[in-house]
């Protein structure tokens, strides 16, 4: 089942539910203190929980920066998969590009895009438009 942004008719696809988990697995652990949501609430929490109001996109946008930013600190294989199961493990394990040489250009959608950088083209297509951005399974 893939898994992607909605933002009305626009569709931003990223690919399964359990790689989208592990990129938020990585920012509560690493960036959060494994406190899920505690730094950025908008992203982790209600954006996560399946939908993120229009009037705090801009902030999100802030939040997602900042976690761009701030996962370049981080080495490939300090990824976090599962922040419930720490022994879960990428189904690649380190068989990765050597274009990968952080956690911020980690994550790759099923299309072979940046993540974040389709995390943001959603967000500010969500602004641009004055919707809302959900997480959808199709």
């Amino acid at each position: 089942m893939a898994v992607g942004f909605k933002v009305k008719y626009y569709w931003y696809q990223i690919g399964n539910g359990d790689f989208l988990h592990s990129f938020f697995s990585t920012v509560a652990y690493h960036l959060e203190n494994k406190s899920w949501g505690s730094r950025f609430p908008l992203l982790m929490n209600e954006l996560y929980q399946g939908k993120l109001d229009k009037t705090n996109i801009n902030k999100a946008i802030e939040e997602l920066d900042t976690i761009q930013t701030e996962l370049q600190r981080f080495e490939p294989n300090q990824v976090i998969w599962d922040i419930d199961d720490l022994s879960k493990q990428p189904p690649w394990g380190n068989n990765i590009s050597k274009e990968i040489t952080n956690l911020s250009n980690y994550f790759v959608t099923s299309e072979g895009a940046d993540f974040i950088s389709v995390f943001f083209r959603a967000l500010r297509k969500a602004n641009e438009v004055n919707a809302e951005i959900e997480i959808k399974s199709i």
